[in-house]
């Protein structure tokens, strides 16, 4: 198993049932690496907070900026005298949910009535802005790509849809016997074209109609100067790392829809997605003008 890939079940630390964070990141990622840098994980973190019926859990961000993102279930997100009431959604497959976005060095209390699985999505910032709730009415959803590379993004902590720091976040669905994250993209470098992004995986995968366990794949390689090599047989709430390098494609096994829940960050100024295609891919855009958007996702 390449060290960038946290199986399911595996990562879990501090009450979390999965803890990335700069400081745990290292368990995973490899010494050595582009340019001899032992510790490569610096600015993003996910935390899975799983919390049985009437349960909380009290969270200090200390120096990160968070999104509290429902999993599965509903909950209550206080901080000081004010009150986010998330109602969730049975599962990531149901549709977009609201959200609540945590501001840096503040202690917030997250409960949940009747229980549910809950995503800290945080990156390392210095701005400090207000506690703020985003309603699932008001998240933008995109149909991207057409045909077998049709997938469903909902931008819920993006740049241009929701103000933040440094963290980008949002959720991709993908049907099954499709495929995401292409054509294979990278953002490693800093300049006018491209942001300097590290970036983390989460996967669900739906079942089968009688429960059956589902698969997707995932594949990141090396580009310009950053070596790393993943091609990885995903499973429900496995985790991959991307610290650098092309990422995608994903696809998602037919008969098995895949979701993820991307979190990136990184030390620019700016907070930006710019990507760079991979050259030997980028191609495949030009075909999506003639191909009808998959009509499982909503497409025509």
């Amino acid at each position: 198993m390449t060290e960038y890939v946290i199986p399911a079940g595996t990562g879990a630390a501090d009450g979390y049932e999965l803890e990335v964070t700069p400081k745990s990141a290292g368990r995973w990622t490899a010494a050595g690496g582009a340019g001899g840098v032992g510790e490569c994980w610096e600015h993003s973190s996910l935390r899975i907070l799983n919390l049985p019926a009437g349960g909380e859990r009290v969270v200090e961000t200390g120096t990160e900026e968070m999104f509290v993102v429902p999993l599965s279930g509903s909950a209550t997100v206080t901080l000081g005298g004010e009150t986010h009431t998330l109602e969730g959604r049975a599962n990531v497959f149901e549709g977009p949910t609201d959200v609540s976005y945590l501001p840096i060095r503040s202690t917030v209390t997250v409960a949940s009535e009747a229980g549910g699985r809950f995503a800290l999505c945080g990156a390392q910032c210095e701005q400090e802005l207000p506690f703020r709730y985003g309603p699932k009415a008001g998240v933008p959803v995109e149909l991207r790509g057409a045909g077998q590379a049709s997938r469903q993004v909902r931008n819920f902590g993006t740049v241009g849809s929701f103000e933040a720091g440094s963290i980008i976040a949002c959720e991709v669905i993908t049907p099954g016997g499709n495929w995401s994250s292409y054509p294979a993209h990278k953002h490693d470098e800093a300049g006018p074209h491209e942001s300097q992004l590290e970036e983390i995986y989460y996967f669900e995968i739906a079942p089968g109609p009688a429960g059956q366990p589902g698969l997707g794949f995932h594949r990141t390689s090396s580009s310009p100067g950053h070596e790393i090599d993943i091609m990885v047989e995903v499973h429900d709430r496995d985790t991959v790392l991307i610290p650098w390098g092309w990422h995608g494609p994903c696809a998602a096994a037919p008969g098995h829809d895949m979701y993820y829940l991307n979190v990136m960050a990184g030390p620019g100024e700016e907070r930006a997605w710019l990507i760079t295609d991979h050259p030997d891919q980028a191609w495949i855009r030009d075909t999506w003008a003639d191909q009808a958007i998959d009509s499982r996702l909503g497409g025509q």
